[in-house]
């Protein structure tokens, strides 16, 4: 009799055991690090605005407890608490909201940020998105840690199908050389190695500078002159078109001024690797259709 409920104990502890591991999550992260809670996130803290952005597009909105500032969509992203700003935050606000994982910006909030929050003994993933491909597969990512795959994994498919099909309907028109102007002072762009660059392509334009070393260089006027591309988007710091944008009619040579094609893109739909891309995607692909 002993022996067998010795035999039944050792099983219930050996099923336990089982049912752990199988509740475990191991995830791999932008850095290339595995990633592993022992359950999903139920509290989670986001240091930059397209980190939450993503975490609700996987279905882990109610999750977070913390963010950075900017974080200000969804609208219920602007109710969350504040622990700084994706450069300058708060260690001890973090800790303060218990968190049981933290997903950071390895390149914005920098990568001795990871060492700083393991040295707390919070969870860590890195998140690093450089191209389109990555967002929904972020999301996915997401999804898993968070225990919301279904959500995710239906919203990473849209954004695959809608990428696709933007590709299939602009890569291959008549290619339009793009100045994508980040701002007017310093005056500053992106390289063809930026997401930016990628939508560039997928509305069958190409980036004038694609061939720049850093990824988001400071460049002069005399350089696009000599570019010359056949468009100009600006993007600037909110929703309103840039007045600076209209600075370039002093220079009716350039065959963007020639042709009017000077476009705004929202920046949050262009700037931010989340969702609203597609957004910014379809604006960017129209109008260089209409320039065609």
């Amino acid at each position: 009799m002993k022996t067998l409920s010795r035999t039944l104990l050792l099983c219930t502890l050996t099923l336990c055991a089982q049912a752990s591991i199988a509740q475990s999550i191991t995830v791999q992260d932008s850095a290339g690090r595995a990633v592993t809670l022992a359950q999903p996130a139920q509290r989670i803290v986001a240091l930059a605005p397209d980190i939450v952005e993503n975490l609700f597009s996987a279905g882990a909105g109610d999750r977070l407890v913390g963010a950075v500032s900017y974080s200000n969509y969804p609208e219920q992203a602007t109710k969350l608490p504040e622990v700084g700003s994706y450069n300058a935050f708060s260690l001890e606000q973090i800790l303060a909201l218990h968190p049981d994982l933290v997903v950071m910006w390895g390149s914005g909030n920098g990568m001795q940020t990871l060492s700083k929050l393991e040295a707390l003994g919070l969870p860590v993933y890195v998140s690093e998105l450089r191209k389109l491909s990555d967002v929904p597969e972020s999301i996915r990512r997401l999804g898993q840690l968070a225990g919301t795959t279904s959500i995710a994994e239906a919203e990473a498919r849209r954004i695959e199908n809608e990428i696709a099909s933007l590709r299939d309907r602009y890569s291959n028109r008549r290619s339009l050389g793009v100045f994508y102007q980040i701002w007017n002072d310093p005056l500053q762009t992106v390289n063809g190695e930026h997401l930016i660059s990628e939508v560039i392509a997928l509305c069958g334009g190409r980036n004038v500078f694609g061939d720049a070393t850093a990824l988001a260089p400071r460049i002069s006027v005399e350089s696009v002159l000599l570019r010359n591309p056949d468009a100009i988007v600006a993007s600037g710091m909110g929703e309103a078109r840039p007045e600076w944008l209209d600075q370039w009619r002093a220079y009716p040579s350039l065959k963007a001024v020639a042709g009017d094609a000077l476009f705004f893109v929202n920046p949050n739909h262009l700037q931010r690797p989340t969702a609203r891309i597609l957004l910014g995607a379809q604006r960017l692909c129209e109008q260089l259709d209409q320039l065609r």
